[in-house]
């Protein structure tokens, strides 16, 4: 395997190993890989719903 072949593959471990939730897209021309993309998608809890101040009024009625 060539410096460049392993340098590829490294670099594609790395990005697996940081990224919890995400995508990752290899571009390969005549069967070698040019490019490599990825992107992180973060994930938030979900928030409690937002009471509007008309509503709270009607709560406490």
């Amino acid at each position: 395997m060539s410096k460049l072949d392993q340098e590829k593959l490294d670099y594609l471990t790395q990005t697996l190993q940081k990224i919890d939730f995400g995508s990752i897209v290899l571009t390969v021309h005549d069967g070698s890989i040019t490019q490599i993309d990825s992107t992180e998608k973060r994930r938030f809890p979900k928030q409690t719903e937002h009471v509007s101040k008309r509503e709270r009024k009607l709560q406490t009625k």
